[in-house]
């Protein structure tokens, strides 16, 4: 049975209950979580461009968090039990050198956010220098990942000298 077939992109997520429909996505250093109730047979899956931010010198992940509720609720509206859901975990790639390394920010971030949140990992693809296109069978828990082989040098960014600026901030 083919059934529907959904693409999300940065800060998406997609939840479904059709039997054949397959979530997809393409990752560099964003990061995608797979989360299904194999009992409900609903799935979903989100796309998370950045896991962390620095407010006032201070890290807080409340773009990651809000990504993963945003989808365990939607999940939840279609039946699944909490109980129930499994995961699996793919992107965080390294893709430009000379900049922080975001995907591996945002590849610890969901997996900490699981083991908190008691969802068993049962697998994962995070991390390395190639991208990612993702195929998600929600129903089943099923993922393909096709890789992109890894560029042989990372892109490099010429350190920039510090902008002197004079105290004023324009909005």
């Amino acid at each position: 049975m083919t059934g529907r077939q959904i693409s999300i992109t940065q800060g998406e997520f997609a939840v479904s209950a059709e039997p054949g429909s397959v979530i997809s996505t393409i990752l560099g250093s964003c990061v995608s979580t797979c989360l299904w109730d194999e009992a409900a047979h609903v799935g979903g899956m989100n796309h998370i461009l950045v896991a962390q931010v620095s407010v006032g010198g201070v890290d807080c992940d409340f773009a990651g968090v809000n990504a993963m509720e945003l989808l365990i609720n939607g999940l939840i509206r279609r039946g699944a039990n909490r109980a129930n859901l499994r995961a699996k975990v793919f992107g965080g790639a390294r893709m430009i050198s000379g900049l922080s390394d975001i995907g591996d920010s945002n590849g610890r971030f969901a997996l900490d956010f699981l083991s908190r949140e008691g969802i068993p990992c049962i697998g994962h693809s995070i991390g390395g220098a190639s991208a990612r296109h993702i195929r998600f069978f929600p129903t089943e828990g099923r993922v393909m990942q096709k890789t992109v082989a890894p560029v042989k040098d990372l892109i490099e960014v010429p350190a920039q000298s510090r902008v002197e600026r004079n105290g004023v901030e324009l909005f």
